[in-house]
């Protein structure tokens, strides 16, 4: 089971309203759990010839919809017209490939479909984060070294 789908499967498990779901498969073992303290718990065992890791990650469960009041808002940039690059996974968020090279892409620089943004750290792996379109980067919505949620927007590209 590769990470894809087990972040489909929490999403799934997340809509659907259940308390609990378990999936066990030959090498892994999942449970994923949503209590009414507005937490998912997942915990992912696999076992290996020696001592099985286990990893636990608390998640905050989007909390229902209090009103409020309205918020004045700042004079809005039209961001509609730029395509959003969200995070694939949970992780890390690193703008250069190791601490003494540049960054990846700075505001203003051109990217073609493909090219490397960023990378995500990822239970010890990195993971190259990849640009979905081509254009030019207009802002970075996140700082280096900073954790991020999947599905959370990390660049924003004006594809024009």
């Amino acid at each position: 089971m590769d990470l894809k789908e087990i972040q489909n499967l929490i999403k799934f498990v997340a809509k659907s309203g259940a308390s609990e779901v378990k999936l066990e498969m030959d090498d892994v073992k999942i449970t994923i759990r949503t209590g009414s303290d507005s937490e998912t718990t997942i915990v992912q065992q696999v076992p290996m010839q020696a001592a099985a890791p286990v990893v636990q990650q608390h998640i905050p469960a989007p909390a229902a919809a209090a009103p409020a009041e309205p918020i004045p808002a700042a004079p809005a940039v039209d961001d509609s017209k730029y395509v959003t690059i969200k995070s694939p996974i949970i992780g890390t968020f690193y703008r250069k490939p190791s601490p003494d090279k540049p960054v990846f892409v700075e505001v203003g620089t051109e990217v073609k479909e493909g090219d490397v943004l960023c990378v995500i750290e990822a239970m010890k792996l990195f993971n190259e984060i990849e640009s979905e379109v081509s254009g030019k980067i207009v802002k970075v919505l996140v700082d280096d070294s900073s954790p991020v949620e999947f599905d959370q927007p990390l660049f924003l590209v004006d594809p024009s």
